[in-house]
């Protein structure tokens, strides 16, 4: 007897991702998969292991880092990696700093996270990787919402969103001249509701710092940031103590945190389900500027 089967939105969505990193490695010769220890990069990786079983994932991990980091963040990447049994590659800023790459950014608000295109850019062409695979959603900005699936760069890196291929019906070109590349993002049809109920349906762990915990903060431009060894606390401003967590996990010097009593998925799921700002909302780095992501971007950001 034929029995029917309906497919449901997360099913849809992972079936969709898996396919899209199977392109990836049947089109490519050297991708490299972006991770930062952030749920979303999470997510990707826990896909690129799902859609390679039992095989390893095809490709190495790479972190872009800043070194203004979330100690919690640090000590999940390296025991996922562990786990994972995957190879980590860390692109340094400090190292472009030093080499006379970049140059660090001064006063109280300084931030090494646009300092990062540069580091990425030179890792991308010191490896050879001819795509790099991240976690960026369309719902999380307006400039991500014009991404491709496979997102062209020029040799120069460069992301030019009115000069990008179309893609229809499941179908992806991959083709590319000598030095350019392709930034790949499996979940970009997905939202941040989304991914937390992937997160519960296959029990996936994270930092501690998506949960409630009790940390110093100070807040400035009405953003709760948290008190670390890269945040200058400016006159006026009152270390104080609050029950936060992190909605996105980024530079320390640019990532705000929420008041939070979630210390569940479950709590997280009702929470933004009844939230009204954006996850990006306490991004420092996209209040420079009306078109701040999209201008990064143009550079060869994320």
């Amino acid at each position: 007897m034929h029995r029917s089967y309906t497919i449901t939105h997360l099913e849809h969505l992972e079936s969709e991702a898996i396919f899209i990193l199977r392109e990836v490695a049947a089109q490519f010769q050297n991708p490299v998969l972006l991770f930062s220890g952030g749920k979303d990069s999470i997510c990707v990786a826990h896909l690129a292991r799902k859609a390679f079983w039992p095989s390893r994932v095809p490709f190495p991990l790479m972190h872009v880092d800043t070194g203004h980091n979330f100690e919690e963040t640090i000590e999940f990447r390296d025991r996922f990696v562990a786990e994972m049994g995957a190879r980590l590659e860390v692109a340094s800023v400090q190292d472009s700093i030093d080499k006379g790459r970049v140059v660090e950014e001064k006063g109280p608000n300084a931030s090494r996270n646009g300092l990062q295109t540069v580091t990425l850019l030179d890792a991308i062409e010191g490896n050879g990787f001819d795509a790099a695979i991240g976690g960026a959603r369309r719902d999380e900005e307006k400039a991500r919402a014009k991404e491709r699936f496979f997102s062209h760069r020029d040799d120069f890196g460069q992301w030019d969103p009115k000069n990008q291929r179309p893609e229809l019906w499941n179908l992806f070109n991959g083709k590319m001249n000598p030095g350019e590349h392709f930034r790949v993002f499996p979940l970009s049809n997905w939202t941040e509701m989304d991914v937390w109920q992937y997160i519960k349906r296959e029990s996936i762990d994270l930092p501690s710092i998506y949960f409630s915990h009790k940390r110093k903060v100070i807040e400035r431009g009405g953003t709760l940031m948290a008190l670390t060894d890269f945040i200058t606390v400016q006159d006026g401003e009152e270390v104080f103590e609050e029950v936060v967590r992190f909605r996105t996990v980024g530079d320390a010097t640019c990532t705000g945190c929420t008041r939070s009593k979630a210390s569940s998925v479950d709590d997280i799921i009702a929470e933004v389900a009844a939230a009204r700002q954006t996850e990006r909302g306490t991004r420092a780095d996209d209040r420079r500027s009306e078109t701040a992501m999209e201008d990064r971007k143009k550079q060869g950001y994320f």
